[in-house]
């Protein structure tokens, strides 16, 4: 199972320019507190920028996939429960880094926003891959 399985992330739309994803606010993903974890909309937001930079590179039929490099996320207001709507849109598209700003929101409010930095490297089958 891969974590967009596990966190019954779906994709809305994939597109080089706008990616959307939607996940459901599960106990799972809370802090004690019965708040969203921070770490999740980080991995929603790279997620986003990960799979709209992928279609970007589809649509440039190169042999590259990219992945993330860095991210950084500002949590604007906790969630409780409900589903995220996270929306990517490129800053930059370089050579070897793209850059994608992906905000956060719940219901039409935005509740956090992330600037993802993702490389370019080279496709290549791993040990660690999952065959399934």
């Amino acid at each position: 199972m891969n974590i967009l399985e596990h966190l019954g992330i779906q994709t809305v739309q994939l597109d080089a320019k706008t990616t959307i994803l939607e996940m459901p606010v599960a106990d799972t993903v809370k802090q004690p507190f019965g708040i969203l974890h921070g770490g999740v909309n980080s991995v929603l937001a790279e997620t986003a920028a990960s799979l709209a930079a992928n279609e970007f590179l589809r649509t440039q039929q190169t042999q590259q996939v990219a992945v993330g490099v860095n991210i950084q996320t500002n949590h604007l207001r906790a969630v409780t429960g409900g589903v995220l709507q996270a929306k990517s849109s490129p800053v930059r598209l370089g050579r070897q880094l793209l850059v994608y700003q992906v905000t956060t929101f719940q219901k039409g409010s935005q509740v956090a926003t992330s600037l993802s930095t993702v490389t370019l490297t080279v496709k290549t089958v791993s040990k660690y891959s999952d065959k399934s």
